[in-house]
């Protein structure tokens, strides 16, 4: 996209926004708004202040925020948590930060249409656990949800473990309100289990990644809460001996809840973060197996037919969950392994590339192959049962900064490249944000590209709805 040029942040616009949502929701000064700059990519490359961070409490003040930021050409950012992983938060043209984290109500429970209302500052976790106190689930929700926000997982359009079986976030919302830039308020999609009334716009919003209006509000679609789930904790010799087998479950019909995918330096850096200690450890790879369901009779027959099949293809070791607090032990790691490879090492380069799932052995040894090349370590886990993998390139703690960032540069160029030669994309569930923006035009059509910049123009031709993220 073009560069625009915006105006600043006067004390006469301040005036007008304390006058829209109250002086006490409207925050100025570094002190106030520093923690608005950033998400969770490096501060130190991705930060930006902002000039205002604004606070409204119902759409109305969002709408009217929006319209006189469209007036005085002012950019505004939407912002959740500040959880996302690609910048998409960041205020890059300095301008609003639009933060909805005092919208944060669980507006109706229908039980008879089976979903939720909420407005989308509600952090994802407190929706999930209200509605499974009722005996129903939203099963759309990320790995992330101790933090994340609903209209956060919307505009990413979010995955996480659970995608194998339940799919992303978008499958599970059914409606949204949506402020668009101009600063109207519109219902796109609704309660109805089948809509075709022309364009699908709600589709077209979600993982659109805040740049083409801002959720306020969702209806999010509900099932029945499982009653019954297991666990297998599967290793192998090697990452790839790993990754062979997941095709070959699939390919059997049967359907995990997830698969998730350790390799040997994720799972020790994880156990020594977390102060733990695993007796498998130091094994080449491990596969973290759940199933769930209504019925536990066919749940064990399903777990020991996968375990025969991770048999018959090389597994070292099959483990039951038998014991829960043994197998949450197991997930804290895999969990928390972005975060200790943030200990261990702060300059990385968080990758969650994706790849048709017939693909994914390929993948592992061209990961392997790079790390070599460039002097780096590319650490890989992630939601091996649908090709979504975090290869994360992280720096040598001996390899200066100038040849760190000429080498990170480099190895993502072909780390893309490669991910787009076996029909992969470049992210699974982070999104482009800032940080992968440089490299789209590298991996898509560019008659696709064409027409995402002519949305783009179409609905914001003013370019101040989270400009710079996702193009140039």
């Amino acid at each position: 996209m073009a560069k625009t040029a915006y105006n600043p942040v006067t004390p006469e616009i301040v005036a007008e926004l304390q006058g829209i949502v109250g002086k006490g929701n409207v925050l100025t000064g570094a002190e106030k708004t520093e923690a608005y700059s950033r998400d969770e990519t490096e501060a130190a490359v991705y930060a930006y202040m902002p000039e205002a961070v604004v606070l409204p409490l119902n759409a109305r003040q969002v709408a009217a925020v929006v319209k006189l930021a469209n007036r005085a050409h002012i950019p505004v950012t939407p912002r959740g948590a500040g959880s996302g992983l690609s910048g998409g938060a960041i205020p890059e043209y300095g301008g609003i930060v639009l933060s909805l984290e005092k919208m944060n109500r669980l507006l109706e429970l229908d039980k008879a249409n089976m979903v939720a209302v909420a407005e989308a500052g509600i952090v994802t976790n407190e929706l999930a656990g209200a509605v499974e106190a009722e005996g129903l689930f939203f099963a759309g929700y990320p790995m992330s949800l101790q933090t994340c926000m609903l209209g956060g997982n919307i505009a990413e359009n979010a995955g996480g473990g659970k995608a194998v079986k339940y799919g992303v976030t978008g499958r599970y919302i059914a409606g949204i309100e949506v402020v668009t830039p101009q600063g109207d308020i519109i219902e796109l999609g609704g309660k109805l289990a089948k809509d075709v009334t022309g364009y699908d716009l709600k589709s077209v919003l979600i993982g659109s990644e805040g740049t083409l209006g801002i959720v306020t509000k969702a209806t999010v679609r509900l099932i029945g809460c499982p009653t019954a789930k297991s666990d297998l904790l599967v290793l192998f010799k090697t990452p790839k001996a790993a990754i062979d087998v997941v095709p070959v479950v699939l390919a059997k019909g049967l359907t995990p809840t997830s698969i998730e995918f350790m390799d040997q330096l994720s799972v020790i850096t994880s156990c020594k973060y977390l102060n733990e200690s695993l007796p498998y450890e130091r094994c080449g790879a491990m596969l973290l197996i759940e199933l769930d369901g209504m019925n536990a009779a066919q749940i064990e027959l399903d777990l020991i037919e996968i375990g025969k099949l991770c048999e018959a293809h090389g597994a070292q070791e099959v483990y039951v969950a038998e014991d829960r607090n043994n197998i949450e032990r197991i997930w804290n790691v895999r969990r928390n392994i972005a975060e200790a490879f943030k200990a261990f090492s702060p300059v990385q380069s968080l990758e969650d590339i994706v790849v048709p799932i017939s693909r994914i052995p390929e993948i592992i040894p061209k990961l392997e192959e790079l790390g070599k090349r460039y002097g780096v370590q590319i650490p890989c886990y992630g939601h091996a049962g649908d090709g979504n993998l975090h290869a994360t390139l992280v720096k040598d703690p001996a390899m200066s900064g100038e040849a760190w960032k000429r080498n990170e540069t480099e190895c993502l160029k072909e780390l893309y490249r490669i991910t787009g030669e076996l029909g992969g994309k470049i992210s699974g569930e982070h999104g482009i944000g800032i940080k992968r923006r440089g490299y789209l035009a590298d991996i898509i059509d560019p008659a696709e590209l064409g027409l995402m910049k002519a949305l783009k123009q179409a609905w914001d031709p003013n370019n101040i709805m989270n400009p710079g993220k996702i193009f140039v």
